[in-house]
């Protein structure tokens, strides 16, 4: 097939051609041409969410692949998945679903995190870890806070020794690191241990911004699902500390991202699909991004080439993956344009 538009992130009209799932940039002879106009984007990223997992908890393998299905028609083409309940590998093999990134399972301490999702450990944070990290492919998932009943607000789960030994044990396996993080005590211990991304990260102060740009640690807000927080605080009425701390988290946010994509840290777009948040809204979160002051190409970038990038996924080079999302006009220039994806092609296969 042939394909000739506006080619992002770099903004010339190129000609590309798909053989076998895979760009080519020289011509190919005969080739059908399939788009003859408009704006050629990498394929979508949504760098955390959960596919497997639903408002009660895991999924059958059916539901599952509607999720994935959601996300496809949204332009979401790669999924980081941060944690799922279930064995979603079968779905790594259908070639009309988005590629994922499998993290495992969730690891949290015992009655400390939504029950029935996590691998709950009481002591032994390095076996599970190697153990998690055997099941994904390259991510591990921690808890990293969770409300602590006893003091009624949120606290780390783990010691800065545990995730010392935890961090360096999933990186000997060949494993990167990330962890749930609201709060803010829980974010140095992370960050010293050597952690690879944080998610959330509503806690962040000018200290902990400044480690994690000093130390290239990534960050992966989820905007669209700290919306839910004083949803979240308006339940939790028996923890008036804890809900306090969840209004002011919110009230935060916009700022909190804004510090962190002014110092340098590298951030990229999670909708936090599956529980709460349904799947499909990968442009909801580009939009929010570029609401606390990233630029609309650092947004879309976020959610695309740069986030592939990051998860070792080349964009419309020769031999990348024919993962490619195209739109009427120009996206940078009005990012709801996003919405209303002309054509979706995954693997060289439109959709």
């Amino acid at each position: 097939m042939h394909l000739r538009g506006v080619v992002l992130p770099d903004g010339e009209p190129r000609d590309l051609w798909v053989v076998n799932g895979r760009v080519r940039t020289q011509p190919v002879p005969n080739a059908q041409t399939v788009v003859d106009g408009g704006y050629l984007v990498p394929g979508l990223v949504d760098a955390h969410c959960h596919v497997g997992l639903g408002p009660q908890g895991g999924v059958e393998l059916p539901e599952a692949v509607e999720q994935a299905l959601e996300d496809r028609a949204a332009g979401t083409l790669l999924i980081r998945d941060c944690g799922s309940p279930i064995d979603t590998t079968p779905l790594q093999e259908r070639l009309d679903l988005p590629r994922i990134i499998r993290a495992g399972k969730h690891i949290a301490r015992p009655k400390r995190y939504i029950p029935g999702i996590s691998v709950e450990v009481e002591t032994d944070l390095v076996t599970a870890v190697t153990e998690q990290a055997a099941q994904g492919d390259g991510w591990v998932k921690l808890v990293g806070d969770w409300i602590d009943r006893g003091e009624g607000d949120l606290a780390p789960l783990w010691t800065d020794e545990e995730l010392s030994q935890a961090i360096k044990a999933a990186h000997a396996a060949g494993a990167k690191v990330t962890a749930h993080v609201f709060g803010e005590d829980a974010l140095p211990g992370l960050i010293n241990a050597g952690i690879d991304c944080i998610e959330h990260g509503t806690g962040l102060t000018d200290d902990t911004i400044a480690l994690m740009a000093a130390r290239g640690t990534a960050l992966v807000p989820t905007l669209i699902n700290i919306e839910t927080f004083p949803g979240i605080a308006e339940k939790a009425g028996k923890y008036p500390k804890y809900a306090d701390h969840m209004r002011a988290l919110h009230a935060r946010v916009s700022r909190t991202v804004a510090s962190a994509v002014e110092a340098g840290i590298p951030v990229y777009a999670g909708t936090d699909a599956g529980g709460g948040i349904r799947h499909g809204r990968i442009v909801d979160e580009i939009v929010a991004l570029h609401g606390v002051g990233m630029s609309a190409v650092d947004a879309i970038g976020a959610a695309s080439w740069n986030a592939r990038e990051w998860l070792g996924f080349p964009s419309l080079t020769e031999g990348a993956a024919a993962d490619i999302v195209v739109y009427d006009s120009d996206p940078r220039e009005n990012l709801e344009v996003l919405r209303s994806p002309r054509m979706v092609m995954l693997r060289g296969r439109i959709h």
